[in-house]
């Protein structure tokens, strides 16, 4: 006969999930950190390999890349940052470090997160971070609990039951 569970717990109305603390969060970006930078390496390499080795050089030391070539790498390494948070986000709403942490990025209710705020969530998180960490230490301040980036694009991240899953 399967568990229904008590009562009580069938009587309890639906509870807004949790909101994710700093340092749930700050370990998802550590997680994440690890990941983007991995595919950073691939992407380094992939253009490396079209663009050649004749755009490095050694130095004193020091490898020197093109400053063409410096005006290719890093539009490349924040799109590809940017097609790993927005997939996921908009795939699951977690990231592979947010599952590990059990946190969920959704639409303030709930729902998965639109293109619109993914992009408007991507591009605030980094100045929120960058910035001394001020968009983050905003969930201290704000009553909801929300850091920066969440409030303007319209987003939460909360902390999802053990055992459940959004995938």
């Amino acid at each position: 006969m399967p568990d229904t569970g008590t009562n009580a717990e069938q009587s309890v109305p639906d509870q807004k999930p949790a909101k994710a603390g700093i340092l749930r969060r700050l370990a998802a970006l550590l997680y994440d950190g690890f990941l983007v930078f991995a595919i950073w390496m691939i992407v380094g390499y992939a253009m490396q390999y079209v663009l050649g080795t004749g755009t490095n050089q050694l130095v004193d030391g020091r490898a020197v890349t093109s400053g063409w070539a410096d005006a290719l790498y890093f539009p490349m390494m924040v799109a590809s940052a940017a097609i790993f948070y927005i997939w996921f986000w908009r795939r699951t709403g977690q990231t592979l470090g947010m599952i590990a942490w059990r946190i969920q990025a959704t639409s303030a209710d709930g729902s998965t997160m639109t293109l619109r705020q993914a992009i408007i969530r991507f591009l605030l998180a980094w100045p929120s971070f960058w910035c001394f960490g001020i968009g983050f230490l905003w969930l201290f301040v704000d009553k909801n609990h929300d850091a920066l980036h969440d409030k303007f694009s319209g987003t939460q991240v909360i902390v999802l039951k053990k055992g459940q899953r959004s995938f």
